[in-house]
């Protein structure tokens, strides 16, 4: 399998490159970063930017807002925004996840009014599927559509979303039928989060992005809401969460934090150092093996090919290498490392102390650790039948 750019996908990644270095994209992030920790980053306009160019759903249709490019350019976007230090969640929930699903399943219609608004970047989206005392296990929600005439009034709380405070509409999982498997009878629900009957609050979390507890207290939704058939929104999720386990965010997020540990100690003159040498040596070999992990999955993607235990591969190792890099970094730099943005004497911006808070979340998002373990020994090695 080859993983090497195209000359139109190398000088794709250029242009990227060329206009993210621009003096007024540098200006939005040091302004995001040095923020107060209170006011995190929801739609940027560098967001709006790269969606005049229809960059930002590069991989999307023209008439709903892309240039019909491949994964692989979408890819390219990804690393790049993060390599550059621009804030990346928005995006990735609202285009790699949410437009993802509306593609797949939804109608011509949600197509049209959807997905347009997402690729300019003037309107987000989020997911609500996580439910207080649930944990991971969506079969086991408890919020409920119930029928109300030709629609449904929906009740039930969400909680652990990620930008829904500044999402337009989010994807929620709701129970339309009581069935004996528990996986039968999820439906998936268009929800327009700013409207009566939606209630919005933030908790605070160890990083710098706040999660949302949601209250979906009647609000009445209708057959042109139901995303996918009625009763197997399960089954609709399951068929996407393997997309975002390519492991590609995670392992440029890793890659820029090795990059800059590298830097500061080039700086204070400690790359000498016989023993931080061989780690970090050690982390680039890693963390190159992080990056062919994420990119041979996009490969398949791109050849239409989807195999399970290889993107719990490639989100498993590229997770906790992000892990052990931060731990690393402290090592290394000491209290240097630890200092965050809202200190004028930070390193890079607050950029490492971040990625040590951050790294625990990772491990967890889109499917634990131990569960992508268990996937690989039960799946993949076959150790557990």
């Amino acid at each position: 399998m080859e993983y090497g750019l195209s000359p139109d996908e190398e000088s794709f990644r250029r242009e990227v490159c060329d206009f993210l270095s621009q003096d007024a994209v540098r200006k939005v992030v040091d302004e995001v970063r040095h923020r107060p920790a209170r006011d995190e980053p929801g739609l940027l306009e560098v967001y709006r930017w790269l969606g005049e160019r229809r960059w930002l759903a590069v991989n999307w249709p023209e008439e709903y807002g892309g240039l019909g490019r491949g994964i692989v350019e979408k890819s390219i976007l990804t690393e790049e925004l993060i390599r550059h230090g621009v804030p990346d969640l928005v995006h990735i929930v609202s285009v790699d996840i949410v437009g993802l699903i509306i593609q797949m399943v939804g109608t011509e219609e949600q197509k049209n009014r959807l997905l347009p608004p997402l690729a300019r970047g003037e309107q987000a989206a989020s997911v609500l599927y996580s439910e207080p005392g649930v944990g991971s296990d969506l079969s086991a929600l408890r919020a409920r559509a119930v029928p109300d005439g030709d629609g449904w009034r929906l009740y039930g709380r969400k909680i652990y979303s990620l930008k829904s405070q500044f999402a337009d509409f989010a994807l929620c999982a709701a129970r339309t039928t009581e069935s004996e498997v528990a996986a039968h009878g999820i439906t998936l629900f268009v929800v327009p989060l700013r409207t009566p009957g939606v209630t919005v609050r933030t908790i605070p979390s160890i990083s710098d992005d706040a999660f949302s507890d949601v209250s979906l207290e009647g609000i009445r939704l209708t057959r042109d809401d139901v995303l996918g058939e009625v009763d197997e929104g399960y089954q609709v999720i399951n068929r996407v969460i393997p997309v975002e386990r390519t492991g590609l965010e995670f392992q440029a997020k890793a890659r820029r934090l090795l990059d800059l540990i590298v830097r500061r100690l080039d700086e204070i003159g400690e790359l000498g150092d016989p023993c931080a040498a061989e780690r970090l040596v050690d982390l680039h070999a890693q963390a190159r093996a992080a990056e062919l992990f994420s990119w041979r999955v996009i490969t398949e993607l791109r050849e239409g090919r989807l195999e399970n235990v290889g993107t719990a591969m490639a989100k498993w190792y590229a997770t906790e290498l992000f892990k052990r890099i931060t731990h690393t970094g402290i090592d290394l730099l000491g209290l240097d490392a630890v200092l965050s943005a809202r200190d004028d004497r930070a390193l890079y911006d607050g950029v490492l102390e971040n990625g040590h808070r951050e790294a625990t979340g990772f491990t967890l998002s889109a499917g634990t650790s131990e569960i992508m373990q268990y996937l690989i020994a039960s799946v993949g090695l076959q150790l557990l039948t």
